[in-house]
């Protein structure tokens, strides 16, 4: 057998052997190192062990432990069990679990087993009734005259939790040799952080809770500590890199200012400034601007494009739909409307020789800012002189996206905005290279927003509020989560609906339909009617979460409610109230199960972003929020970004410091954890990081 080191096969450690090395490999444990780190997901107390002959009917908590002498399952009673006679020298014992049929693999005769709960008695006979059991496959090694924590694994591959616990338990002792250290005494000291060698060990087998404790908090740490060396490296590459200073000086922010047809609000000048400060230096600012929908976010980009612009710079504006694109394009011409600049739009939709001519142009120079989607990508995209990178609603683009954008032209400027307000831990994660500005501030005069739940049985009531509202001149929104019928789903689907309510009371109105499917032009044309008021109730799918503007449209109603998440449903709702007049937003839900009874509630008590966005990462969990496998959130075994945020803002500050003073982690006394972090997140940090 070779000599351990973290990277021998698991095959090869004790217990284990070929089979149990393939069932181990479908829980991801195909090391030595794997396997120590595979830890419990709960532990169960497990009392010292006492005489069965000691046993009184009706003890609470007891323990025993014995020999197996032989099993019984009865199967075709009304409530079949399995049941077994344990003996410990002292006296014998019945133990029975009601529908363990399960069990006849686990327990078999000449085991030896130590099993906990409520003594009972049938027929004058004492016995155990669905106890917890333990198989002890080492007898000497297992103290059974104490109280014990067990740990509880998640189980699979053929293998139960107490199989993989034996393997486990067989090599812990390994981990103090082979768990390598990251870290001096000093620097834990300081800490207050345990050896990783002692907190492997601990994670499996602590004396107490509070040993499992500084455990985790150790672990969770290191977690912590690697994600953010990933996002300290690129901070520190990205930053190094040069770029254009643009001047911005008093002329140029009157000129700029004189465009909005108002005065900015106090949260979109704070966050001009901040801008303004990144595009002064000779590096490229990395800043995400997140604030609620409808705070004024384009303005602020659009004031950072007309800085660039006034600098004899190009601008990109990237918005992740054709219609959101198409309304940042309109919007910018209006504010624009007399000036010199120059602006483009490019989507996919666009004909040919249209899509060339702006090609060429942008490729000239002649083109001052350029608003479009993911062809702003194309490889046939080039830009004469790009110093600002405008990405809008940035989690709807994979990362690698991001990048390749970044890198078209000289070291531009980059500026995410975002409706969906970042939680805090995911700001340190996600956009953990970026800095971030708030606009926490709605522009004066919007009218309020109210959210009613209703079941589908009201439906009929809806129809009649809504035909009431359109009566008094304002629009809809009827929004439902499927374009087309499923068989899987009984639910309406977009399409249904439209040709329902064109037929019914509110066909009178005009009725139009979009969505996802339809070519470009259509939906584009679809979109023009409904905002200039020839159609007053738009039918959709979830086209219309991003950005759309309509300020006639004051009434939502959101079909199958409980289908949607709770981000997902703050932006929809985002789409009204936009003007003065107050808005109404109808969720027709039916609840399934307590979480989504949860987002309902939260929707109808709350219209605060920042809550909400709060909220849905805690019931969602961050591997959901954005989409992991998107956006490249590395995966977390012990660290709780929820809960261990201090913990995150502590090795933050530290692994920042480190590449501070080492930004490529060079230095002899690195190394190691420069290996830790290539082997732990090397491919997903790439993603999270977009390198």
């Amino acid at each position: 057998m070779p000599e351990l080191t973290l990277e021998t096969p698991v095959q090869y450690v004790k217990r284990a052997g070929l089979r149990r090395a393939e069932q181990l490999a479908a829980l991801g444990i195909e090391t030595v190192e794997d396997l120590l780190l595979y830890f419990p997901r709960r532990f169960d107390l497990r009392r010292q062990t006492q005489p069965i002959a000691s046993l009184r009917d009706g003890d609470e908590n007891a323990t025993v432990a014995g020999q197996v002498l032989e099993c019984y399952e009865r199967g075709y009673r009304s409530k079949p069990y399995f049941e077994c006679i344990l003996d410990d020298g002292t006296a014998e014992i019945a133990v029975k679990w009601f529908h363990g049929g399960y069990l006849r693999n686990h327990i078999r005769p000449n085991m030896l087993i130590a099993v906990s709960g409520k003594v009972g008695s049938y027929r004058d006979l004492l016995q155990f009734v669905n106890p917890a059991f333990q198989v002890i496959y080492d007898s000497g090694g297992v103290r059974l005259d104490r109280d014990e924590l067990l740990p509880v694994y998640p189980a699979g591959g053929g293998l139960s939790s107490g199989i993989i616990a034996s393997i486990i338990k067989a090599n812990l002792p390994h981990a103090q040799n082979l768990i390598r250290p990251w870290f001096d005494k000093a620097y834990l000291a300081r800490r207050g952080l345990m050896p990783r060698p002692e907190a492997v060990a601990a994670m499996h087998r602590p004396e107490d809770k509070e040993q499992w404790s500084r455990a985790r908090r150790r672990l969770a740490y290191d977690e912590c500590f690697l994600m953010q060396l990933g996002v300290a490296i690129l901070r520190s590459r990205e930053t190094h890199r040069p770029a254009h200073a643009l001047k911005i000086t008093r002329e140029i922010d009157e000129r700029i200012r004189v465009r909005f047809p108002f005065a900015l609000t106090a949260a979109q000048d704070r966050a001009v400034g901040e801008i303004v400060a990144d595009l002064r230096r000779s590096r490229p600012m990395n800043r995400l601007v997140q604030g609620d929908v409808g705070a004024g976010k384009t303005v602020v980009a659009l004031y950072a494009a007309l800085t660039a612009v006034a600098n004899h710079k190009q601008a990109a504006i990237m918005a992740p739909t054709e219609i959101l694109a198409t309304q940042h394009y309109r919007k910018i011409r209006d504010y624009l409307d007399g000036s010199r600049v120059e602006t483009r739009l490019l989507v996919g939709g666009q004909n040919a020789k249209q899509r060339n001519r702006t090609l060429a142009e942008l490729a000239a120079g002649e083109v001052n800012v350029i608003v479009g989607t993911h062809a702003l990508l194309g490889e046939t995209v080039k830009f004469r002189d790009l110093a600002l990178v405008v990405v809008d609603e940035q989690h709807k683009f994979g990362v690698r996206q991001r990048t390749h954008l970044r890198g078209k032209g000289y070291a531009p400027h980059y500026l995410v905005m975002t409706a969906t307000p970042i939680p805090r831990t995911l700001a340190l994660t996600v956009f953990g290279d970026l800095d971030v500005s708030t606009i926490d501030e709605l522009p004066p005069g919007r009218g309020k927003t109210e959210t009613r739940l209703v079941k589908q049985k009201d439906l009929p009531k809806v129809i009649d509020l809504a035909a009431k509202k359109l009566s008094a001149g304002q629009q809809a929104y009827f929004i439902y989560p499927l374009v087309t019928p499923s068989l899987e789903l009984e639910l309406t689907a977009a399409r249904d609906a439209y040709r329902e309510l064109a037929a019914g009371a509110l066909g009178k109105f005009g009725v139009g339909l979009v969505h996802g499917q339809m070519p470009a032009d259509k939906k584009e044309a679809v979109m023009r009617d409904f905002r200039e008021g020839k159609i007053k109730v738009l039918v959709a799918s979830v086209v219309v979460e991003v950005g759309v503007d309509v300020t006639a449209a004051n009434v939502m109603v959101v079909m199958h409610a409980e289908r949607f998440g709770l981000a997902q449903l703050h932006q929809l709702r985002g789409r009204i109230g936009r003007g003065r007049d107050d808005a109404t937003c109808i969720l027709v839900a039916s609840p399934g199960n307590p979480i989504a009874q949860q987002r309902m509630d939260i929707l109808t008590k709350t219209s605060d972003g920042f809550k909400i966005a709060e909220e849905d990462l805690r019931l969602r969990g961050p591997g959901e929020f954005f989409g992991t496998k998107q956006h490249g959130l590395p995966e977390l075994k012990v660290a709780d970004l929820i809960e261990d945020f201090e913990l995150l803002r502590l090795a933050r500050r530290d692994a920042f410091a480190m590449i501070e003073e080492d930004p490529d982690l060079a230095a002899p006394h690195h190394q190691q954890l420069r290996r830790e972090l290539l082997k732990t997140h090397g491919q997903s940090l790439t993603l999270l990081t977009g390198g």
